[in-house]
């Protein structure tokens, strides 16, 4: 080992709090580019495969009622390469041991081959044989839910009658990798559930033979999809066609997707903050460090040393560093990506879900980390090749001090003089003090991106579950009903208000710009499903026109008084315009409204109903299921009260993982920084502090100088830090913002004070650990040192 090695190992050995508090803000930012683009391949890998070998559909349509004879026709499109032409009907689940009702999508796969598209992973028993009736195939996620296994029973109302099916296998579909239940904000697996029966046999039991009311098609990968939807819509329009779709429209794909953009935001707002904040902790030390060295960078040079092995001696120092961030990076990111995939593996129903080790995932990582590292140290680097033997040799000139407000300023006597040395040292040191008060700030911004999560979450299901949607229950019919459905409805046992309502899907289109959404047809005075203005009042629906919401609006650069087209899809494609009567606030889906009566006349077929939003006496819920399940024309229910909670219960579990992740990550920051500035200013400033100690001055005396210019720092960093909180979230919040949901933008009072209190106690914490070195300086030792 060289002399300047045998040097490298022991600044290292004589550093290493120092090293190891940069090396773990280096950490973080490897194990967040490993843990984010990790997960985003593993969910994107993964879900690439499923869909291949399962052969995913990349077409779907829905339909009222079709012959079997269109399948070639069908199957001429150009580009098609599968199509299954298929049975799918919502029903109501009677589920042993379960008080309320559940809601279910029953799927026809055909009798005798496996199905050209869609097709499923058997993951136990066997797939159900036509002709045993009652045999189904139901999801893992539903079985799970239940502890069911092949063999196990439940009643399905089917078609009016109530059905015991007998599970023969647990499947996995590509097609259900999200599954959510209508009216549901997340997956409930206990109260919805898919399943397969054979095609004769749901063809009986829903008169169905020899017809389909589904459409699933595959393409080639260079087919034309918008002229496969066109083709397909013109072939299906006669027969109650409710509009062509791509996947994109799919909502289990719709959902893969807004995760795998959330991550590419973590990806992309994350790692660089903990690069800059190393980067900058570097260029500190090495500064400072090759400061102190000073007169031993000129005896090296001296004794022949050049420049370039001096240079690589101070860069091999600064990628030891680096290596020992990345290795303990590369450690946490991949514990917790298996976390991660491990979280995922409850919301998405896959096979498999692997975190993939990728060797080029950790090379991007560890040579972005090195590379962030030698940029934060090239510029004390460089000084050090430009530095003369002779100036080297030499102690640096002394700083020249003078006075900023006078000697005789009151402001001054204020002060002790220990405290205007403090200051003093700060005001003198501007650029080192900002720097060393921004990376502080970043660890206040980081709790505020966490916390404010918490903040949003809480307003949203207060504005969704509270004062949009307030009603106990909602139940769907199988088809439309008659206005008489709503008398019907309100005097089942336990409603105390009911509330009809319809929707339509349609095209919704202005210029160049179009969207598929759901016209919602709203009652004149809503009490229990209503539309909300920007200032979250309920707004009266206008005898015509559209309610929209801001994000509807954005997408299609629609504003009040346009003009918009419509296309109902499910009334022979007809097309209308509609004017827009005002912009709603909704942070669920695409939402578009409409008085019921308006709706009514722009259908064109009279009043019709959807389904009735009730309100019901808590203590007679449970005759209100017994009904609901002996009710033929109710297909699905959705319960508002366990809807609120499944989300309220989900989102508290991701938010508090996530607010524990950032809050160390938010610790580490602090520690490094604080830590590492107050270890050099002792450093600099030891022989100063003995003097003091000479003087006469006590320990807590001497050491509150060190103290108060930490104080100083950190509380220059709060309003900074806040700033920057905001702006963090504000990102987080337009990143994460999808046509599924968006999440409102609020930061409480309370979520800066906890942050910034936080970082103030870390801060403290390393300021003590600092205090005890003070505490135990060498007098001796640290006096005779040259100045």
């Amino acid at each position: 080992m060289s002399v300047l090695d045998r040097k490298l190992v022991r600044d290292l050995a004589r550093m290493w709090a120092q090293v190891l508090a940069i090396a773990l803000v280096m950490a973080c930012g490897v194990a967040t580019i490993v843990l984010a683009i990790g997960a985003y391949r593993s969910l994107d890998e993964t879900r690439a495969a499923f869909y291949d070998r399962y052969r995913f559909a990349t077409v779907f349509s829905g339909l009222t009622r079709a012959p079997l004879h269109l399948r070639d026709r069908i199957a001429s499109i150009s580009g098609v390469s599968g199509i299954e032409l298929r049975i799918v009907k919502p029903v109501l689940l009677d589920i042993p041991g379960m008080a309320e009702p559940a809601t279910g999508i029953a799927v026809s796969i055909p009798d005798h081959v496996e199905p050209a598209v869609n097709r499923l992973y058997l993951r136990a028993g066997r797939l159900p044989e036509p002709g045993r009736v009652g045999e189904v195939a139901v999801t893992e996620p539903f079985a799970l839910a239940h502890r069911m296994a092949p063999g196990s029973r439940f009643d399905a109302i089917m078609n009016g009658r109530k059905q015991t099916l007998t599970i023969t296998g647990i499947v996995l579909s590509p097609e259900f990798i999200y599954a959510i239940g209508p009216g549901d904000l997340i997956p409930d697996q206990r109260r919805f559930g898919v399943f397969f029966m054979p095609r004769a046999t749901l063809a009986g039991i829903f008169d169905m033979h020899g017809a389909f009311n589904d459409v699933a098609l595959r393409t080639q990968r260079n087919a034309d999809l918008s002229a496969v939807i066109d083709t397909l819509d013109a072939l299906l329009e006669p027969y109650g066609g409710t509009g062509a779709h791509d996947r994109e429209d799919q909502i289990s794909h719709m959902f893969l997707d807004s995760e795998l953009t959330q991550l590419r935001a973590m990806a992309m707002v994350i790692p660089p903050v903990f690069l800059f904040v190393s980067a900058f902790l570097v260029n500190m030390i090495l500064t400072r460090l090759i400061a102190l060295e000073r007169e031993q960078v000129g005896l090296m040079k001296a004794l022949g040393y050049g420049p370039m092995a001096i240079a690589w001696h101070y860069a091999k120092l600064t990628l030891a560093v680096a290596l020992i961030g990345i290795a303990i990076g590369s450690v946490a990111g991949n514990w917790l990506g298996r976390g991660m995939t491990d979280l995922y593996a409850r919301f998405y129903s896959f096979p498999f879900l692997i975190f993939r080790q990728s060797l080029d995932l950790y090379t991007i990582a560890a040579a972005v980390s090195a590379l962030a590292a030698l940029a934060g140290s090239a510029r004390a680097i460089w000084g050090v090749v430009g530095l003369p033997p002779a100036v080297a040799m030499q102690p640096p000139a002394p700083t020249r001090y003078r006075s900023l407000l006078g000697s005789g300023s009151r402001l001054l006597r204020v002060f002790s003089q220990l405290t205007i040395m403090a200051l003093r040292h700060l005001i003198r040191w501007p650029v080192r003090t900002l720097t060393t008060a921004l990376g502080t700030s970043l660890a206040v911004a980081l709790l505020i991106t966490a916390l404010f999560a918490s903040d949003s979450t809480a307003f949203m299901v207060d504005t969704v579950f509270t004062r949009t949607e307030r009603q106990d229950a909602t139940l769907s019919f199988g088809t439309e009903r008659s206005p008489r459905a709503l008398q019907e409805v309100a005097a089942m046992p336990g409603v105390l208000r009911a509330e009809a309502f319809r929707t339509t899907p349609v095209i919704l289109r202005y210029g160049h710009r179009e969207r598929r959404v759901a016209i919602q047809g709203i009652v004149r005075e809503p009490d229990l499903s209503r539309a909300l203005d920007k200032a979250l009042d309920a707004v009266e629906p206008p005898p015509a026109g559209l309610m929209i919401s801001e994000w509807v609006a954005n997408l299609l650069g629609l504003s009040i008084g346009d003009i918009a087209e419509v296309e109902l899809l499910e009334k022979g494609h007809r097309m209308a315009t509609v004017p827009i009567s005002s912009i709603v606030e909704s942070y669920i889906g695409l939402a578009v409204y409409m008085r019921t009566d308006a709706l009514d006349r722009l259908i064109g077929d009279g009043p019709r109903l959807s389904g009735v939003h009730v309100a019901v006496d808590p203590s007679r819920l449970r005759e209100l299921y017994s009904t609901v399940k002996r009710t033929p024309a109710v297909a699905a229910i959705a319960l508002q009260g366990l809807s609120r909670e499944r989300f309220r219960e989900t989102i508290e579990e991701n938010i508090t993982i996530m607010t524990t992740v950032y809050t160390a990550l938010a610790v580490i920051i602090t520690f490094g920084v604080v830590y590492n500035s107050a270890r050099i200013q002792f450093s600099e400033r030891a022989r100063e502090l003995a003097s003091l100690r000479v003087l006469g001055f006590g320990k807590g005396e001497v050491s509150s100088v060190l103290l108060i210019e930490l104080g100083a720092i950190v509380a220059i960093a709060q309003p900074l830090g806040w700033l920057l909180g905001y702006v963090f979230s504000w990102t987080v919040v337009n990143g994460f913002s999808s046509d599924l949901f968006r999440v409102p933008f609020i930061v409480n009072r309370s979520t800066f004070a906890t942050s910034s209190l936080v970082v103030f106690g870390v801060a403290a914490l390393s300021a003590l650990i600092v205090r005890r070195r003070v505490d135990r300086l060498d007098l001796v030792r640290v006096l005779k040192t040259r100045e």
